[in-house]
């Protein structure tokens, strides 16, 4: 047993998040996004579950280890709404919530969902949720500690 870790942190996913390098990025989705397509095209190649969260709580529990990139303006995009790019739902509201705990900022964009599909499939590894809410989809970049 490892002390301080989030319990909500499998192996898998604490594995995953160690092997990423500065700049990889991890996808952290609802229930509702085709995830195992999306990771199969991933660099680590298969799918990490987080069943039963919600992904303000799989958010924090995977910022609590990862470092986001400070060396781009938006290390955390969110999925936008189709045909309505400044509509921000409950979910993605919870999610700054957690971000800006962790990182004392506002740091989100906005990306269309066709390139939010894209994008996770280059990721470095995709994260399925329990979530239930729909546009509960976000990419974090990892950053490096330089201290």
């Amino acid at each position: 047993m490892l002390k301080g870790l989030n319990p909500l942190l499998t192996p898998d996913v604490l594995y995953a998040l160690c092997a990423m390098g500065h700049g990889d990025e991890v996808v952290i989705v609802d229930a509702h996004y085709p995830a195992d397509v999306a990771a199969r095209s991933s660099v680590y190649g298969k799918l990490l579950r987080m069943d039963g969260v919600g992904v303000p709580l799989a958010i924090r529990a995977v910022l609590s280890v990862l470092i986001l990139d400070t060396f781009v303006d938006h290390p955390a995009e969110r999925m936008e709404v189709d045909g309505k790019p400044d509509e921000i739902p409950a979910v993605q509201r919870e999610a700054q919530i957690e971000v800006d705990r962790t990182a004392g900022r506002q740091m989100f964009a906005a990306i269309s969902r066709q390139v939010f599909y894209e994008r996770a499939k280059k990721a470095y590894c995709v994260i399925i949720t329990g979530e239930t809410r729909g546009w509960g989809c976000f990419i974090f970049r990892k950053g490096v500690d330089l201290a």
